[in-house]
């Protein structure tokens, strides 16, 4: 939920209004006081089901944001990591954030885009949060080929999916409308603002990576239990580059 300390109502107006990129800008130094911010407790779970998939030397946090992967990647990688992400304005409240950071490997912060990642063969483990709603499906091999490319050879792709909510459910119809309305938005007004919840379904995303080359496998993140059908409510994507 957002709070009064968080973005005020004409602040998140007006980045609606504004370019992907300007938008996060505009964001950037109340970013962690919004519901946006991945929760602690997702991302202690990933750090929890990724460690034993290690050992790791260097980490990419894919679309880094402020920073919060980039936490993860410190417990988990023992030379270096790096986030890297399009909006200066995000990169520049993650450096503050890490500036006095000691006890783990040093974060490199390297402004890019995701669909031009300038690296190769560079690292063991890449992970991302929150940020495939940014693209859009005809998007994601051209992502996911990124990735690929700045990973080693049987260096690994990891990133948690939430089961999709059940139809007709108050979540379904919540996520429904607010990607209809960003449909609108970008149709009416320009430059878009691409952020969307239903474009990364798990089926497709998978059929994705394989094509890409990754081998990909599915590890359930117990901690958020299951739904009705026996099914997670959570899962964690491990794809390895070949």
């Amino acid at each position: 939920m957002f709070t009064h300390e968080g973005p005020t109502l004409r602040e998140l107006a007006v980045q609606a209004f504004s370019s992907t990129m300007r938008g996060y800008d505009l964001l950037a130094p109340k970013f962690d006081l919004t519901p946006y911010r991945t929760p602690d407790r997702v991302l202690e779970a990933v750090a929890d089901a990724v460690r034993p998939l290690g050992p790791f030397d260097r980490g990419l946090d894919v679309c880094c944001g402020t920073g919060a992967g980039v936490g993860v990647l410190r417990r988990l990688c023992r030379e270096r990591v790096t986030g890297v992400d399009f909006s200066s304005g995000m990169l520049g409240v993650a450096r503050a954030a890490y500036a006095g950071h000691t006890g783990g490997p040093a974060a490199d912060w390297v402004r890019a885009d995701a669909l031009a990642l300038p690296f190769r063969d560079a690292f063991d483990l890449a992970l991302s949060f929150g940020a495939f709603g940014h693209f859009l499906p005809d998007e994601r091999p051209g992502l996911f080929g990124q990735v690929y490319e700045a990973l080693r050879p049987g260096g690994l792709f990891v990133f948690p999916v939430a089961a999709p909510p059940a139809v007709g459910s108050r979540a379904y119809w919540s996520l429904l409308g607010f990607d209809l309305a960003m449909r609108v938005r970008n149709a009416l007004w320009r430059p878009p603002f691409v952020m969307y919840y239903r474009t990364f379904p798990l089926a497709g995303v998978v059929d994705d990576l394989v094509r890409t080359g990754f081998a990909v496998r599915l590890l359930p993140l117990e901690e958020f239990g299951r739904r009705p059908d026996g099914s997670p409510r959570a899962r964690l994507v491990v794809a390895a580059r070949g």
